[in-house]
C-alpha cells in the first residue's frame, strides 16, 4: 500500500514537471497528470530494463521518470490533436 501511494506522489510530481517542460497547451487535470507521471515512470523502468540499464527488480529514477512522462505527454497530445 505504501509503495502505491509513493508511486502516485512521484508520478504526480513527474507529470507536473513534464507538463512544465513540454511547450504547448495541456488541458489535463490532476488525475490525468498523475496517470501521465505513473505511465512515464513505468515506461522508463521497462525501457531501462530492456536496455540493461536497470536490474530486474530496480525501477527508474526520478529524472528518467520525468523523461518518460514527457514522452507519454507528447504521444498523448499527438493523439488528442488527431481525435479532436
Amino acid at each position: 500500500m505504501w509503495s502505491f501511494i509513493v508511486a502516485i506522489v512521484v508520478g504526480f510530481i513527474a507529470g507536473l514537471i513534464a507538463r512544465a517542460i513540454h511547450p504547448g497547451e495541456d488541458k489535463a487535470g490532476f488525475i490525468m497528470t498523475t496517470l501521465l507521471g505513473i505511465v512515464g515512470a513505468l515506461l522508463a523502468t521497462y525501457v531501462g530494463r530492456w536496455l540493461g540499464w536497470y536490474g530486474e527488480n530496480a525501477s527508474a529514477g526520478f529524472i528518467a521518470s520525468v523523461i518518460g512522462a514527457i514522452i507519454v505527454l507528447i504521444i498523448y497530445n499527438f493523439i488528442a490533436k488527431r481525435t479532436g
